[in-house]
């Protein structure tokens, strides 16, 4: 029972740290990646789809990114959804493909993007946390139950905090990854 607890506060806290990162990898820096436009709708028809579901997107160079729509007239539709889109980036047709580049960095750009990833890092603590609250309530009602030993609990309890500890740590750590990528020219 206490090992099941604690396997399942270790699966609910990775995930958040893997949701972490990949939030983390949505946050630009001065380089081109083609998962940045996964989360621009596009309007197809009435319904709003994601970039990649109506158009090819790749790379053209480390600092562009090329879509080409697979129906001809959805090139200013996408166009349009990009440049409406909050990643502030400014496309441009050629032909039938829309060329995307991605702006260098002003300091103060890089200083608001910080700022972002420190929010998405605090929301991931604050997640975590949440899964060892959780976890606790479930040993003490174990407890209360008369299903375990307070000692057993007690050491449960520490187990899931020196779990999230870890995590917490994790979570520092890709922060200042980003933080170091972001700050670098």
């Amino acid at each position: 029972m206490i090992a099941d607890v604690k396997k399942t506060a270790d699966q609910k806290m990775k995930k958040s740290l893997e949701a972490l990162k990949n939030d983390l990898s949505k946050v630009r820096t001065g380089r081109a990646h083609a998962g940045l436009l996964d989360h621009v709708m596009v309007d197809y028809y009435g319904t709003p789809t994601a970039v990649p579901q109506v158009a090819n997107v790749t790379l053209l160079d480390a600092r562009t990114i090329g879509v080409t729509p697979w129906e001809k007239k959805m090139a200013s539709a996408i166009e349009k959804a990009i440049r409406d889109s909050d990643l502030g980036l400014n496309p441009s047709s050629m032909g039938d493909t829309v060329r995307v580049p991605m702006p260098a960095l002003t300091e103060e750009r890089r200083k608001d993007l910080i700022k972002v990833v420190h929010k998405e890092g605090e929301n991931a603590r604050v997640a975590i946390r949440n899964v060892r609250r959780d976890a606790i309530h479930q040993l003490k009602d174990l407890l209360k139950q008369k299903k375990v030993a307070e000692d057993e609990e007690r050491r449960a309890q520490d187990d899931v905090q020196k779990l999230t500890d870890r995590y917490i740590a994790d979570i520092d750590k890709a922060l200042q990854a980003k933080e170091a990528d972001l700050m670098a020219i």
